[in-house]
């Protein structure tokens, strides 16, 4: 590092005094805080772009082990699957076409529902309608004024 003190500083003060006069000097020196803080920023900048650098590699790295144990398990699953397959085969007396086997079942085929899609079917159950009290069938103004008119009590 360059070993500059504060009687050093004072002489450069001194001699930049004279060489580049008073008037201009405060403007020189805010540009030269500016470019020192430009700089600073950049190594600042350098040094964060190198870390991320450093941490990713170290990530690339834990990925490829954590990918190289999921092939090992994967692999370890298969073979014993594939000798479950041959064992099961052989205790039950099936011959063992293991070569052709797939180890993703067969869908089942397409059945129909069976429902009327054209009727709207609300969630919520007929049982709980009635027990609550909920209207399950829309009326007619006419038979809801008469529903409700009160009865002549003679």
């Amino acid at each position: 590092m360059i070993d500059i003190g504060v009687t050093k500083l004072a002489i450069i003060g001194g001699i930049a005094l004279i060489v580049i006069g008073p008037e201009k000097l405060p403007g020189l020196a805010k540009t030269i805080g500016t470019l020192l803080g430009r700089a600073r920023r950049y190594v600042a900048d350098v040094k964060d772009e190198v870390n991320r650098s450093m941490d990713l590699d170290e990530l690339k790295k834990m990925k490829d082990t954590v990918e190289g144990a999921v092939r090992d398990v994967d692999n370890s699953i298969q073979t014993s699957a594939a000798d479950f397959e041959k064992n099961w085969a052989d205790a039950t007396g099936e011959a063992s076409d293991t070569a052709s086997h797939d180890f993703s079942p067969t869908p089942p085929a397409y059945r129909h529902p069976n429902k009327k899609w054209r009727v709207k079917q609300g969630a919520t159950p007929n049982w709980y309608k009635a027990r609550a009290g909920i209207r399950t069938r829309a009326l007619s103004g006419a038979a809801r004024v008469a529903r409700f008119r009160p009865h002549k009590v003679n």
